[in-house]
């Protein structure tokens, strides 16, 4: 199997990008922690609780964002995995042996 070689450019570019993304989902996570926290009080004051209601909703967004980052941009480098055979099947489809 091949391995992409990059440039320090494109490199520095790449590593920029992912953990931009990964401070993206911190801070993500960081305030869906502060505001339902907020919710959870609002809810007991109130007798009342629904405030489970809003945390699985952002929970569900907030784990696709986790899948996105964590696991299909990189940062398991699955997609890489992915990128590099759809490379070697289309290599193997222009050069029959």
């Amino acid at each position: 199997m091949r391995h992409h070689t990059f440039t320090t450019d494109s490199l520095e570019r790449l590593a920029r990008r992912r953990a931009g993304a990964k401070m993206g989902w911190y801070i993500h996570a960081s305030v869906y922690l502060l505001v339902n926290l907020q919710l959870v009080a609002l809810s007991v004051g109130s007798g009342r609780h629904w405030a489970v209601f809003p945390a699985l909703g952002w929970g569900i967004g907030l784990a696709i964002h986790g899948v996105v980052v964590f696991v299909l941009a990189g940062g398991s480098d699955l997609h890489e995995r992915m990128v590099q055979a759809e490379r070697d099947r289309l290599a193997a489809a222009q050069n029959p042996r």
